[in-house]
């Protein structure tokens, strides 16, 4: 047994000692920490819970109408079909969770958390697309001893299991992808200049969220996006439909040539959608499409980035597990995969909030 080792087993015969516990919570300079510790343990027992309250208001409708004016308990009840009690109920909940707070006698109005995810649409969005990875999470063991997909998740994301997506269900994929996948852009466009290129090829871009992103900073930029052909049709309607200039091109990436003459190639929440060998495909193919000197971009959440563990290692640790296809890796690892494929230089670039998104800058 290591030094490490015999430190490990004291502290966590300390800590999980009930007696250290208690004295803990009775001493002056531990009791704050004792309860915050307490509420990080009981949250994470019951956090469920909590997403499932988020997930009546944000499906209800009811941050969206509370974010127009405070209401009363009454209007509450008739707006959700609910009895006082019932309406009171999730409003007191919701409170506690400051998505909502009470605004006078018999009045409601929208809490702090609740108007800050309302401003991110792409939240609202994933809170709603949950129902289907915790129909998959009713049993993780089962999901882990099977190896993921195969269930709820994976059939709505049907690429991940080898099926190509007819209009359907590439409607209804690509909207969650448009709704969500603006956080990521504004991470990775804050973190690098991407006006400095000249014409840009976004690869698995679905309805083109990054590229019309990317005319707001840098509208010289000429604009090219790839996808599965029921998707790129979908963007490049979207974007006449806004009067944007878009050549999209619709094919496979595993088995297609991509378009010629972009000068920087982006990958921007795809990498981690794929098993590793797929990954370095689609790695070999962007440098392929790239001149000498060109430039790849892969921006999406990341295993192992301090202080979002969270989200890249436990979230799309068990979710690209549920989906059937991919996994999140830590930027050394995509940047080793860079450098095997081809790429001369690899580089992570800090963004302001990796819990969104991390950005790695690899160049040909």
């Amino acid at each position: 047994m290591t030094l490490n080792d015999r430190w490990r087993a004291w502290r966590n015969g300390l800590v999980g000692s009930p007696a250290f516990q208690r004295w803990a919570a009775r001493f002056p300079l531990t009791r704050p920490i004792a309860r915050q510790k307490a509420g990080a343990l009981f949250d994470l027992t019951v956090g469920f819970v909590y997403s499932q309250i988020a997930h009546a208001c944000v499906t209800s409708g009811l941050l969206e109408r509370l974010a127009k004016g405070p209401m009363t308990v009454a209007l509450v009840e008739t707006m959700l079909e609910l009895d006082r009690e019932g309406a009171l109920r999730l409003l007191r909940a919701a409170a506690a969770l400051k998505l909502t707070e009470p605004a006078g006698e018999d009045r409601w109005a929208l809490g702090i958390e609740g108007a800050a995810l309302l401003g991110a649409p792409g939240v609202a969005a994933m809170i709603r697309h949950h129902a289907l990875l915790y129909a998959d999470l009713g049993d993780p063991m089962a999901l882990l001893r099977r190896g993921g997909g195969g269930g709820t998740l994976a059939r709505y994301w049907t690429y991940a299991e080898g099926g190509p997506p007819d209009a359907t269900e590439a409607e209804a994929y690509s909207g969650l992808m448009t709704d969500s996948q603006a956080m990521v852009a504004a991470q990775v466009l804050d973190a690098y200049p991407i006006g400095r290129h000249r014409r840009l090829l976004d690869i698995g871009g679905g309805e083109g969220t990054f590229l019309r992103a990317v005319a707001a900073r840098a509208p010289g930029l000429d604009r090219m996006l790839f996808d599965l052909p029921a998707v790129a049709e979908r963007a490049r309607t979207r974007f006449a439909a806004e009067g944007l200039a878009l050549h999209a091109t619709g094919g496979d990436v595993f088995r297609d040539p991509l378009p010629p003459g972009a000068d920087v190639v982006s990958l921007i929440r795809v990498l981690h959608d794929h098993d590793d060998a797929p990954a370095f495909e689609i790695l070999k193919a962007a440098r392929a499409a790239l001149p000498p000197g060109g430039t790849l971009l892969i921006g999406e959440p990341m295993a192992q980035e301090r202080g979002a563990e969270r989200v890249g290692d436990a979230y799309f640790g068990m979710y690209l597990l549920a989906m059937g296809s991919g996994r999140p890796r830590p930027a050394r690892e995509i940047i080793a995969m860079c450098r095997k494929a081809g790429f001369a230089h690899a580089r992570r670039v800090r963004t302001g909030m990796p819990v969104i998104a991390s950005l790695i800058v690899a160049r040909n």
